[in-house]
């Protein structure tokens, strides 16, 4: 089934890139239609707690409350939301297509993908078996299940830290686990982490195994990575907190991408090598990938589509679509 008509816009993903897409683009009434996911709608701060480094909350702001004002301002000006996940994408033409997971076709004359990132694994085995039975990437969400237990979080940056910290509520005791023998972590989170008596290091370490009984997490092997020498550690918790890897499969046929996986974009615009398709938050930024900078890159998106589609609609001389690129390039 093809849904009716042409969109101006399609925004593919949602959080702070995603919505800020959206606000702009809606509130330039281009009346954007956004496929925020069937699952994490939100983003990854859905399932942050406190966020305490937004401008404009100098008390802070829980994570989910921030992604839902984010995507109401963006409604109040006409953006139209479907919590679903695109499965499809044929971004080659000036009329783009993208397919829901219900088959129905979607056209738009640009595309703005921000679908942000996904949790990294150890790729161990017993690891996605044991998800939800111990093996957890996110704190917020199962913290909750392991009041007094002995928990191990894997990582060594500000996610590590702020999922260890958060973890002390209900824990017995938190083990980081960290490759290296420095944190990459912000001197803040670091400070707040070495200040907790609940929370105790091993560096220079790595998970080497992922034991199992009665179908749930019984502990973990420790292997030094200078030495090979092993450990068993008595957790019955286990949180990886080890980075993001950006959500691109789905275009890496058809958009350029970085050995990484990250989108190319033609800096300091947002322009992919595609004309009307933009990128937008983790799927570009391998540097920085604050919850401020993904919404800058989607207000920078939104920009650039509108500039996009201004220039199609007013096509004189050449043809729209080199009016199009012409406007975009400056």
């Amino acid at each position: 089934m093809t849904d009716s008509g042409v969109r101006e816009v399609i925004v593919i993903g949602s959080g702070p890139a995603g919505y800020t897409a959206a606000l702009y683009t809606a509130r330039a009434e281009l009346k954007p239609l956004v496929f925020g996911g069937a699952i994490f709608v939100g983003g990854a701060l859905t399932t942050t707690t406190e966020v305490e480094n937004f401008p404009g909350f100098p008390e802070g702001i829980d994570g989910p409350v921030l992604m839902e004002n984010m995507r109401a301002q963006a409604v109040r000006f006409g953006a139209e939301m479907i919590d679903d996940d695109i499965v499809e994408v044929d971004l080659t033409g000036d009329i783009k297509t993208v397919t829901d997971t219900a088959g129905t076709v979607h056209r738009a004359k640009a595309v703005i993908i921000a679908t942000g990132s996904g949790y990294r694994k150890l790729d161990l085995p017993k690891e996605d078996e044991l998800s939800g039975r111990g093996v957890s990437w996110c704190a917020t969400c199962d913290g909750f299940f392991f009041r007094d237990r002995d928990i191990v979080v894997v990582g060594g940056g500000d996610t590590a830290m702020e999922e260890a910290t958060f973890l002390t509520r209900f824990a017995k005791s938190v083990t980081v686990v960290h490759r290296r023998s420095t944190l990459r972590a912000s001197q803040v989170m670091q400070n707040r982490a070495f200040s907790d008596d609940k929370i105790s290091f091993a560096f220079d370490s790595e998970i080497a195994e992922i034991k199992a009984a009665d179908g749930k997490l019984a502990g973990v092997v420790l292997r030094d990575v200078f030495t090979g020498k092993t450990r068993d550690l008595d957790v019955t918790g286990l949180f990886i907190a080890i980075g993001h890897d950006p959500r691109t499969e789905l275009f890496k046929d058809q958009l350029e991408l970085d050995d990484a996986g990250y989108l190319k974009v033609e800096a300091p615009s947002t322009r992919t090598n595609i004309a009307g398709v933009f990128g937008a938050g983790d799927v570009v930024d391998h540097t920085y990938r604050q919850a401020i900078t993904a919404a800058a890159s989607g207000c920078a998106a939104a920009l650039d589509a509108e500039r996009y589609l201004a220039a199609l609609a007013d096509g004189t001389n050449t043809t729209a679509r080199e009016d199009a690129l012409q406007a975009v390039t400056g």
